[in-house]
């Protein structure tokens, strides 16, 4: 089946930063901004929610795909100050909340939440850097693949925040996550398949070649069945908490981005240095040592 749907490209599209499109059964989403690494800006957020839930809608799906233009899937969220110049769908403005409810952390598990409880399985392929938020839609999504030489981590908790999406003690071991929340080391793609934190990694040079052939068969699968499946799954988890301890995620979040002695030192770097001086503060100490 050729392409049924194609948006981004043109004036008329209702997407600018994904590319949306449908072939052979499979909605492929793709992060469209690699001059910045995919970050992710309330708008992307937006459209990729959007995206997913039209492919929801459509009995010609049966799997949906996020993949990332460029050298890089996801480079995490989009901190530049011209994205808060954009309103974000979801977002509650209100002098009542603003101060302590972290609406910045609330939106995030708010969207990736959407994944969870799509009915159709939604599958990430991941290639270059798969950082900070970008693991998050990474670790939500029901099926991850990853390049061998993938970088994956999350380290803005060296010297910022608690995740937004509290997903570490769900994808792994008790010993590797905390080893990677304290620390903000990334691994590899290869060393994230070996440890449970994505389903497999090929090599970079197959990765499309791989997930699809994976991906094929699975189309072939009854879409009703599909949903019966991973909503069978997601209930187990559900029974033993999951959606509780993600919820509380904004709560932390709050507590170490804003309440806690030293929340505000990254932006003070940043301030007086720029973007490259803050990293070194945060990253600096591990870089030397050897870790991304």
């Amino acid at each position: 089946m050729t392409a049924l749907v194609w948006w981004g490209g043109n004036m008329a599209d209702p997407h600018k930063f994904i590319l949306y499109r449908v072939t052979d059964r499979i909605a492929r989403i793709t992060l469209n901004a690699p001059e910045k690494r995919n970050a992710l800006s309330f708008s992307m957020r937006d459209e990729i929610v959007r995206a997913l839930r039209t492919a929801e809608s459509d009995d010609a799906v049966s799997v949906i795909l996020i993949d990332g233009a460029g050298p890089s899937f996801c480079s995490g969220y989009d901190l530049s100050p011209g994205n808060r110049d954009n309103p974000k769908e979801g977002w509650v403005h209100s002098a009542h909340f603003d101060g302590w409810t972290d609406q910045f952390a609330r939106s995030c598990l708010r969207d990736w939440m959407t994944i969870w409880d799509l009915l159709k399985p939604v599958v990430v392929k991941a290639h270059g850097h798969c950082v900070a938020g970008g693991t998050e839609i990474l670790s939500m999504a029901d099926i991850a693949f990853v390049a061998d030489d993938a970088r994956i981590g999350y380290p803005p908790m060296r010297g910022m925040t608690t995740p937004d999406t509290l997903y570490f003690p769900w994808k792994m071991s008790m010993a590797r996550a905390k080893y990677l929340q304290l620390t903000g080391n990334s691994v590899t793609g290869r060393e994230a398949a070996q440890m449970g934190w994505v389903a497999k990694s090929f090599p970079a040079d197959r990765l499309e070649e791989e997930v699809m052939r994976e991906l094929r068969p699975m189309t072939r699968i009854a879409p009703d069945l599909l949903a019966a499946n991973k909503h069978s799954v997601n209930q187990a988890y559900e029974i033993m908490g999951f959606r509780t301890a993600l919820s509380m995620g904004w709560q932390w979040h709050a507590l170490s981005s804003r309440l806690r002695p030293g929340a505000g030192q990254f932006a003070e770097k940043m301030r007086e240095g720029g973007l490259k001086a803050a990293l070194a503060w945060r990253d600096g100490s591990f870089k030397r040592e050897g870790f991304d």
